[in-house]
């Protein structure tokens, strides 16, 4: 990702300390609401308050490591490989059975275009973290 006036150049540092306290907060939400994101996870899946508290452990661990230079790639690889392991649960929130009481109420009153929107958000989230996987990604302070 370059352009041409380095306007995203200069804002490649903060929005790496931006990225890195979403996927913190989010983090810690698995571990404040851990019923809610629970339920999101398909039935298919084992353990799924186990898989919760995993993918909180690695939104934590991985959006701290984005804010360091030494650990900034090899984080943003895990969080790219994060974002591909969780597309099952956003998928089946867009598909899942509104109103069979297995989704939370949250995920109901949400627009259904609004999870069908997620999906792709997931490849602007992963194009995000690919940016910091690029040499020049671990010269940011």
């Amino acid at each position: 990702m370059t352009d041409t006036d380095g306007t995203l150049a200069t804002l490649k540092g903060p929005l790496c300390y931006l990225m890195g306290l979403v996927y913190v907060v989010a983090g810690v939400a698995h571990f404040l609401a851990p019923t809610l994101f629970e339920r999101i996870v398909p039935p298919q899946l084992p353990r799924p308050r186990e898989l919760v508290y995993l993918s909180g452990i690695a939104e934590i661990v991985l959006g701290v490591g984005v804010w360091f230079r030494r650990t900034r790639r090899p984080s943003a690889w895990g969080l790219i490989a994060l974002l591909l392991a969780v597309f099952p649960a956003n998928v089946y929130m867009a598909v899942g059975e509104p109103g069979a009481g297995r989704l939370p109420k949250a995920v109901d009153d949400i627009p259904d275009v609004a999870l069908w929107a997620r999906l792709p958000l997931q490849a602007v989230l992963i194009l995000w973290a690919w940016w910091y996987t690029q040499p020049a990604g671990d010269e940011i302070e």
